[in-house]
């Protein structure tokens, strides 16, 4: 192993952004550590790249398998420089129309085994890693974590919790740490999120004319030649890790990126400020006397 590659874990390696932040490390010498629940997804990596590439078994959604995962890392290379945690997966359903089984589901993963990945990923930077090397860990979020999303709302909401934890957790570290947290929020991208990482409930009946019918149909139209062009997701999960892996050489990153949805962030950050300005005034006069 060359002292100057650095050691990436990324979760969700297995197809979309996970498999080209993969392939994107691996092309710039660097050692990539690719979590996937079947492993033999990336036989095909593994067999150009070898000990560049070390291919784990997990469930994100299991705890255990997390810890052993981060366990592999330092008995294997015994540092972690970048973690990209990108897991995840979406339940398209009215809120009132998803079971609590489909929602905590979903919630095991995309809140529960990213915020273990987090936990997981300072404890070894810190303590594993050499005093003050630090390392830089990638939260992969979506739009829907800043703006809510008719027919994903505990999508949407999962998003929303991870954007919400993961700021935190970038203001909770000690400088001294150098350990450096960014939150990706994620517009349209071309992956095969629709057709196999999504969960698609029967529609509510009472819901046929509303904004999530409409959404539920633009999401469904991804599938078929249908879809309206101006709603196509023009984004290329291949640039994209190539923006991701220029992040993690910044020595001082942002803690928030918007890739692909700037426009989207611009909006919701002049709605919020027009309607807090139109009701400041109603903060007045609160206080305890």
């Amino acid at each position: 192993m060359s002292a100057t590659a650095r050691v990436w874990m990324i979760t969700g390696a297995s197809s979309g952004l996970g498999l080209d932040m993969t392939r994107h490390v691996l092309q710039q010498g660097d050692i990539a550590v690719a979590t996937v629940r079947k492993p033999e997804v990336l036989n095909h990596l593994k067999a150009q790249y070898g000990d560049s590439l070390l291919v784990l078994k997990v469930d994100v959604s299991v705890h255990q398998d997390i810890i052993e995962a981060f366990k592999k890392v330092q008995e294997v290379f015994g540092r972690l420089d970048v973690v990209v945690s990108n897991a995840g997966y979406n339940v398209l359903g009215e809120i009132e129309g998803t079971t609590d089984e489909a929602a905590r589901a979903m919630f095991e993963v995309n809140f529960w085994g990213a915020t273990h990945v987090l936990q997981e990923s300072v404890r070894f930077m810190r303590e594993v890693n050499p005093p003050g090397k630090g390392g830089r860990i990638i939260q992969i979020t979506s739009g829907a974590g800043i703006v809510g999303y008719p027919a994903c709302g505990f999508y949407s909401a999962s998003k929303h919790a991870m954007e919400g934890l993961a700021e935190t957790l970038a203001k909770e570290v000690d400088p001294a740490w150098n350990i450096k947290v960014t939150i990706i929020t994620l517009g349209g991208f071309r992956t095969n999120a629709v057709s196999t990482g999504m969960v698609k409930l029967p529609p509510h009946p009472a819901y046929a004319n509303s904004a999530s019918a409409a959404s539920r149909r633009a999401i469904l139209a991804t599938l078929t030649d249908k879809m309206d062009p101006s709603l196509q997701m023009t984004g290329s999960t291949a640039k994209a890790a190539g923006v991701l892996y220029r992040l993690s050489e910044l020595p001082s990153p942002p803690v928030r990126l918007a890739l692909n949805c700037v426009q989207l962030a611009r909006d919701m950050i002049a709605e919020f400020s027009k309607e807090l300005e139109e009701y400041a005034s109603w903060s007045e006069g609160l206080n305890v006397d």
